[in-house]
């Protein structure tokens, strides 16, 4: 099984553009989970791999969770407190990764996962959180499928990366290769077997700075990674981008859902 090395300030330089131009997480998505694994207000969740917190604040916001937020990267950490502070919620930090997941944390209703479950070695995340969640807890990992862009954008990005980041791209490629099992086959050979999944599409349109911003936002073409090329990827990004729309916007479809595992 296909584990990538753990590498704690992977995301070192992108959390400025993190909360601003990732795709966003629909309330309605938070609150069809909510309702769906039961969670009650002051109950214990948990947003492992947080990155500025938009589910941890969303799960506080919305369901009156008493979430903790816990990521190896510091500047994470801080943009997730600033957010919560923003949002006028309460949350608790700790500053660590899925190898560090303690006793201490128990017990916990949700364990909740946006785009980070693939960082981690997964058998071992899961079996440690199984003594971690309390009967009639869950596992949920959270992502977006995009379904079309219009121009579509996204291959140009790729062949940028590749380009300009080529380490990184290479181990993006590690994780879409055959040898990287899909999240639901690791959740099937996990105690957390019982799986949903609930879905909720939005189409948005969004511009050229959305699109550098969220460039910016990814472990591949952040700033760390692409280094003294930062610049002269930009302007590429840039000048393609307006080959492709002289006006500026692009059109999405993107389904934001929550995978929901618990246990038999």
């Amino acid at each position: 099984m296909t584990i990538v090395p753990f590498e704690a300030r992977r995301f070192r330089t992108t959390a400025v553009y993190y909360s601003r131009f990732r795709v966003p997480y629909p309330d309605r998505l938070i609150d069809r989970v909510t309702e769906r694994t039961g969670l009650k207000s002051g109950e214990r969740l948990l947003d492992l791999g947080c990155g500025p917190g938009p589910l941890g604040v969303a799960f506080a916001r919305l369901a009156g969770a008493d979430v903790t937020c816990m990521d190896p990267e510091p500047e994470m950490l801080d943009a997730a407190r600033e957010n919560a502070a923003e949002a006028g919620v309460n949350m608790h930090f700790i500053q660590g990764s899925s190898y560090d997941l303690s006793p201490d944390l128990a017990p916990l209703k949700l364990a909740v996962m946006g785009r980070s479950f693939h960082w981690m070695d997964r058998p071992a995340t899961l079996a440690a959180l199984d003594k971690l969640i309390a009967p009639g807890g869950a596992v949920v990992l959270f992502s977006d499928r995009h379904i079309l862009a219009t121009p579509d954008w996204r291959d140009v990005l790729h062949q940028l990366s590749e380009t300009y980041s080529p380490e990184k791209a290479a181990e993006r490629k590690l994780r879409r290769a055959p040898e990287f099992s899909p999240h639901e086959a690791m959740l099937f050979r996990s105690p957390f077997r019982n799986l949903e999944r609930i879905g909720i599409v939005n189409e948005r349109v969004i511009g050229t700075e959305d699109i550098i911003g969220r460039a910016f936002s990814m472990s591949v073409t952040s700033p760390q990674a692409l280094g003294d090329k930062t610049d002269e990827f930009e302007a590429a990004f840039r000048s393609e981008l307006a080959a492709l729309s002289p006006q500026g916007t692009f059109t999405e479809i993107v389904e934001g859902h929550a995978t929901i595992a618990s246990r038999d």
